[in-house]
């Protein structure tokens, strides 16, 4: 997951934009605040946006979103992005590009306040809708996703690898517990619709509710769970139940939800994978939710069973 990004400035989308749009050449360009890693983003004039791939792993997602979202998008209760053109490679850029609408509203990441609970049960109700909308033929997960909406063994080497990294700065059993437990089960029900990176820097908050659910490229088709890892990366307590209990899923796919949070906290803890400032920091805190988490949840197991 280590992949270098390549240079994307003003002065190419300017290019790009001018020699295959010449509708859009009087649009100013200026780079979007929190661009993200995956893709680099540009303002075209007030209302579009460029979103070009930084590296070839990403440069797949292009199409699958060219496709798929404007069928999505019909069926579902909030925005989502609709690209509105789709440029060619040049310029020396290598890959093909999108143009959007620009959806207002603010980073749940970056949001003055978030009213957690009700992010909750938006965002609950946002992927009920998603999991209800027909699979059929829909991308099945592989790389385009980097498997999210696969199995979980994809990334077994690397988790443990991580635990051994890290055994003696977190309790590496209960750890191993969280993940093995995981690990032994599978999604059981027909393929849904996964968006693969529910995160916050992916909500748009507009009057305090959850406006817009943005960054699809991970689209694929599968087990929901790698979109249930919010759930321990930014819910808590009360919101990860009213979170929880407006899922209508299983006790195992929410454990798997759980590992999917757990495996990316451990490869950033343990420096297997880059990051920003924020995640290399959150990530600590992470893991300890999600330990104490899965500790409250056996000892309210055990409360139940006494009584």
């Amino acid at each position: 997951m280590n992949h270098e990004p390549i240079e994307i400035t003003t002065a190419l989308v300017r290019h790009l934009i001018d020699t295959q749009f010449p509708q859009w050449k009087g649009l100013s360009i200026r780079p979007v605040a929190l661009s993200g890693w995956d893709n680099r983003t540009f303002h075209l004039g007030k209302n579009m946006l460029v979103r070009l791939p930084s590296s070839k792993e990403y440069a797949a997602q292009v199409e699958k979103e060219q496709f798929w979202l404007p069928r999505l998008s019909r069926q579902l209760p909030l925005s989502i992005p609709v690209p509105l053109a789709l440029g060619e490679p040049g310029e020396g850029y290598p890959w093909k590009w999108s143009i959007y609408r620009w959806i207002e509203g603010d980073s749940a990441a970056s949001a003055p306040t978030i009213h957690l609970e009700q992010l909750a049960t938006d965002l609950a109700q946002f992927l009920n809708a998603l999991h209800r909308i027909n699979a059929s033929g829909g991308p099945l997960p592989g790389p385009h996703s980097f498997f999210r909406g696969g199995f979980l063994s994809v990334y077994d080497a690397e988790t443990r690898q991580a635990i051994t990294l890290l055994k003696n700065r977190i309790d590496d059993v209960t750890v191993t517990k969280i993940w093995e437990t995981a690990l032994a089960t599978s999604w059981q029900g027909p393929p849904v619709w996964v968006h693969g990176d529910i995160s916050a820097g992916n909500l748009l908050i507009k009057n305090d509710r959850l406006c817009a659910v943005i960054d699809f490229g991970q689209l694929t088709i599968g087990d929901p769970a790698c979109d249930l890892a919010i759930a321990w990366t930014l819910f808590r307590k009360e919101s990860r139940h009213i979170f929880q209990a407006t899922l209508h899923l299983d006790t195992d796919t929410w454990n798997r939800g759980r590992a999917w949070a757990l495996w990316k906290a451990l490869i950033i803890a343990a420096g297997l994978v880059k990051s920003n400032t924020v995640e290399g920091t959150q990530c600590w805190q992470i893991i300890d939710e999600i330990i104490a988490d899965y500790k409250r949840g056996l000892a309210d197991l055990s409360s139940r069973k006494d009584t």
